[in-house]
């Protein structure tokens, strides 16, 4: 099989599961910023599961944050960022500016053009040490 004559067999991504060293304060960003609902958990492992209506996320308590290594995105093979897409780039402009005023969030780079545009996004560092990128795409 190619990839030039076969379709595709997956989907979309189902959930996104991220090892984060405060599972509260990593769910409380979803939440409060993202208006992520709660939809599960398994207390023994322990674990977070919220969604947007889309996408699910699987947030996982790290059993020894104190000695976690944080994520080098130029030295570690794993996740580099997750990517979630916003309505319109009103709805970027309009987070940015609240993710901005927040104390737990580090702004990697304000809205601006993907490569040529007319897509924009930017990069923030959230709670848990996860970059994550917003993007919206322009309809055309």
């Amino acid at each position: 099989m190619t990839a030039t004559t076969t379709a595709a067999r997956t989907t979309g991504i189902h959930h996104a599961g991220l090892t984060v060293p405060d599972i509260e304060a990593s769910a409380a960003f979803f939440e409060q910023a993202l208006g992520f609902r709660r939809v599960g958990g398994n207390p023994a492992y322990p674990s977070l599961f919220l969604s947007d209506g889309t996408v699910l996320m699987s947030l996982w308590q790290a059993a020894d944050p104190a000695h976690a290594v944080p994520f080098d995105r130029r030295k570690n093979i794993g996740l580099h960022h997750l990517a979630l897409r916003l309505a319109d780039p009103s709805a970027l402009d309009e987070l940015h500016a609240e993710l901005a005023a927040r104390a737990d969030i580090v702004i990697e780079f304000a809205p601006e053009l993907l490569g040529n545009g007319p897509t924009r996004h930017m990069m923030c560092l959230i709670p848990g040490g996860i970059r994550l990128e917003l993007i919206a795409p322009v309809a055309r």
